[in-house]
């Protein structure tokens, strides 16, 4: 259903049934993994002009890849991640899986 570089790749598909029979597939609640138990590959200082899918495209080589940043650093928001110059975000270690 996802592609492997997806953060849904590994979730689970359930189904649900209506009152009328139909059946309804959908993907399981994708939980957030904490950060502190991702390794760190880098860790870059936001400056004016960033934004996060350039900076996942900069240090992931994929600009689609952000959400690995947002984990990492304990996000929910990834606009907030890029909205204070001079914070120090963490890069992770590519989590793609295969």
């Amino acid at each position: 259903m996802f592609e492997h570089t997806s953060r849904y790749y590994n979730l689970p598909t359930k189904t649900f049934a209506t009152s009328d029979g139909r059946k309804i597939a959908y993907v399981s609640r994708r939980f957030l993994p904490a950060g502190r138990d991702i390794p760190i590959a880098a860790e870059v200082v936001v400056t004016e002009d960033d934004r996060l899918d350039r900076l996942a495209a900069s240090t992931l080589g994929d600009p689609e890849q952000f959400w690995q940043i947002c984990d990492i650093n304990d996000a929910t928001n990834p606009e907030a991640l890029t909205a204070q110059i001079g914070r120090r975000l963490y890069i992770p270690q590519p989590q793609i899986s295969p």
